[in-house]
């Protein structure tokens, strides 16, 4: 963490006047930032940051207990009922467990030592039995049955008042209306209501869509559904629940149950309908607690839904009553916390990355900060369109993210409001995102960083792209790779590793290099001995006999495949006819639209880009070409043809190549629309499909026969 954005460090000595200051502060600034997230459920701030400030207010009031009130963040919980929505006193507090921030082994170690110290336990005695379960990242629920019916949901509050929400918890599918027989007459059940990552994913795309206000993360989505006064709207969005625990309970006396451990009690809940956490398991002693704190967060990232640490709870209920509560937290259950996926830092620059297709992305460089696990200096601002969109500049205090192996991004700008209530300690005012002077918004480059060419953006795209295709550094390997795929120049045995090395030893900086290979150059590199070589400098050499649609679509024109560069080599007949047609002059070819013609004459007017053609056919690259009046007559025009099994002399490309030039669409699958099949040897379920629907289906002497029949129709195989 940058020393200037540290601001909640651990206290030095200090007097109490300073001391009662600092405490005001901290207090005033963690019920605002308490505030927006239990109340608004829009936070401003990481909850890492929330945590590093709690801890320093603890530490103040530990070394000076006289300024401790009964309205200080760390003797109570924190939280307010919404307006609009009743009031609800819960039966049993609702408390908040203490968070253990030490995200190693000793984490674990030491709360398993504490319970043992509270206990009076020596090491003589037996390890502890605890209950272990992931730390969900959503909102408190409390569900009240009064005989075997759901009567009442609500939130936490404060952990003494909350909010009634039973009108859209109700909407929940995962918690049950109804009970089993045998329940309780009196039952409260306590849990957390979540969303997953997939349905959290797809509501936001549906409110981009709606052009609606997009959500934070999970906890907030879900936060904010359950918080409704109209239940419809919380219905619309597609939220969870986990139970772990209880609060209010028809007593044993009254013919209520009788719980030995926590872990029984998960159980039954889950008998009862309840969903359970399914990494909910019991660990026996410190190891076994260290063991499931690393399992879990190994799996954390797969999981369907965020945590943000585990839990331990003493898993006797007797132990639990004996080690009994502190500052009304209980003693005997603690939150293990994993690195911050979310921490504060400042964008102290944005540079510009040219991706391997062209892409400009631009990227904010970062006071250093650990978030994740790692240490982060660099977060992705996706495009242009997200830094307006966030209000992104350089010199802000932002939010950055890091979940697992995923590019760290930003997730916006700290702002301005009650950031001057945090005191340095100097004394100073600390103003996270608010800026001073002016600061210009952030440009696009007009020209690549990398190479110079010119930057575009298509019409109706939010991503910005280097023209400079086949000369750019950037995309060079992507370049070399898609030129020598089977489907463009098929130079066998020019793979990814071989590009790799190529191109990271400045042996090949574009494409007519590859033809200049020799023998030497090639077995020098790694795990390349002379007879693979040789193949490699043979293939280049064949390659270089060629067709011109297969060159264009090697040259990896951007809206240019396959099918198109057959037609654009149909229309013009010649290469230079295409590199020098103008947008109006491509328009008049078929299925080539205003963006492909647009992308291809801005290709063809970059001198670089006609610079790297005419080399690679110095090299010998070279094809048949003709005028367009020469092309073969498209007696499958409009026809569309699929390929099945083995034929017995032609290769699938070769009989591909043979209807496209014919100008039959050749399809993947098979459908009413399907003019012919054309079957060999393992034909399979395609051959089922066109009998099923009676499309006319060939062998390989049929489709060459079809290739050359002027009129009417050839007997279909089996006709």
């Amino acid at each position: 963490m940058n020393e200037n954005l540290n601001l909640f460090s651990a206290p030095e000595p200090t007097d109490k006047a300073q001391a009662a200051i600092e405490v005001e502060a901290l207090r005033t600034r963690l019920n605002h930032w308490a505030h927006q997230y239990y109340v608004q459920d829009a936070p401003t701030v990481p909850d890492a940051e929330y945590d590093r400030a709690y801890r320093e207010l603890q530490a103040l009031e530990a070394a000076h207990p006289e300024l401790i009130t009964a309205d200080s963040p760390t003797q109570r919980v924190i939280g307010a009922v919404m307006d609009g929505l009743a009031p609800v006193r819960h039966a049993v507090p609702m408390l908040s467990i203490h968070t253990e921030t030490d995200t190693e082994a000793s984490g674990a170690q030491a709360f398993d030592a504490r319970v043992r110290r509270e206990l009076g336990l020596s090491d003589a005695d037996p390890a502890i039995e605890y209950v272990a379960e992931p730390k969900f990242d959503g909102l408190a629920m409390s569900l009240r049955y009064e005989n075997g019916r759901l009567v009442q949901a609500a939130t936490r509050g404060d952990g003494e008042v909350g909010e009634d929400v039973t009108h859209n918890v109700r909407t929940i599918r995962q918690i049950p209306l109804t009970l089993p027989e045998g329940v309780p007459p009196l039952l409260e059940v306590r849990g957390e209501v979540y969303m997953r990552r997939a349905d959290f994913d797809a509501l936001n795309e549906r409110q981009r869509e709606q052009g609606g206000k997009t959500f934070v993360n999970p906890r907030n989505a879900a936060a904010g559904a359950v918080r409704q006064l109209d239940s419809g709207i919380t219905a619309q969005r597609p939220l969870s629940f986990f139970a772990y625990g209880l609060g209010a309970i028809t007593p044993p006396a009254e013919g209520g149950p009788v719980f030995r451990t926590h872990y029984e009690m998960l159980q039954t809940l889950k008998s009862w309908g309840f969903p359970v956490a399914a990494q909910v398991q019991i660990a026996v002693g410190a190891s076994e607690l260290v063991a499931f704190h690393q399992q879990v967060g190994a799996s954390r990232d797969a999981l369907p839904y965020d945590i943000d640490g585990v839990v331990y709870k003493v898993n006797s209920l007797q132990l639990q009553r004996d080690l009994g509560f502190k500052t009304r937290e209980p003693r005997w259950a603690v939150a293990h916390k994993y690195p911050a996926q979310e921490m504060a830092t400042r964008i102290e620059g944005i540079d510009v990355q040219v991706g391997r297709t062209g892409k400009l992305t631009p990227v904010a460089r970062l006071a250093p900060v650990f978030v994740g696990g790692v240490t982060v200096t660099n977060a992705t601002l996706h495009n242009l369109f997200e830094i307006r969109k966030k209000g992104v500049r350089v010199g802000d205090q932002v939010i950055v993210r890091r979940a697992g192996d995923v590019i760290p991004e930003v997730v916006g700008v700290m702002p301005p409001e009650g950031a001057g209530l945090a005191l340095g300690r100097s004394g100073g005012i600390a103003v996270p995102g608010h800026r001073t002077v002016y600061v210009p918004n952030f440009k696009m480059p007009k020209t690549c960083p990398v190479c110079g060419s010119d930057v575009v953006r298509e019409k109706g795209e939010a991503n910005h792209r280097c023209t400079g295709g086949l000369f750019c550094p950037a995309q060079r390997k992507e370049a070399i790779l898609h030129f020598a795929a089977r489907r463009a120049m098929d130079i066998e045995g020019l793979g990814d590793k071989l590009v790799d090395q190529l191109v990271d030893a400045n042996v090949i900086r574009t494409l007519p290099d590859l033809y200049r290979l020799g023998l030497t150059s090639l077995i020098a590199l790694d795990r390349m001995a002379e007879k693979s070589a040789q193949n490699v400098l043979a293939a280049l050499e064949k390659s270089k006999q060629t067709t011109l649609p297969r060159f264009l679509f090697g040259l990896g024109l951007r809206h240019v495949g396959e099918a198109t560069a057959k037609d654009l080599a149909r229309h013009f007949g010649t290469l230079d006819a295409i590199m020098d047609a103008s947008v109006e002059q491509l328009l008049q070819v078929p299925d080539v639209g205003p963006v492909v013609a647009r992308s291809l004459h801005t290709f063809f007017q970059q001198p670089h880009n006609r610079e790297v053609v005419e080399q690679l056919r110095a090299c010998g690259v070279t094809w048949p070409e003709g005028a367009p009046a020469e092309r073969a007559p498209q007696v499958l025009a409009g026809k569309t043809v699929v390929l099945t099994g083995t034929l017995p002399t032609l290769s699938r490309d070769a009989a591909k190549d043979m209807l496209e030039a014919a100008g039959a669409k050749v399809a993947g699958s098979v459908s009413k629309k399907t003019s012919y099949v054309v079957a060999g040897e393992d034909a399979g379920s395609k051959l089922a499909r066109a009998q099923e629907l009676g499309v006319p289906v060939l062998d390989e002497a049929g489709m060459l026969a079809l290739l050359q029949h002027t009129g009417g129709t050839p007997a279909a195989e089996g006709a």
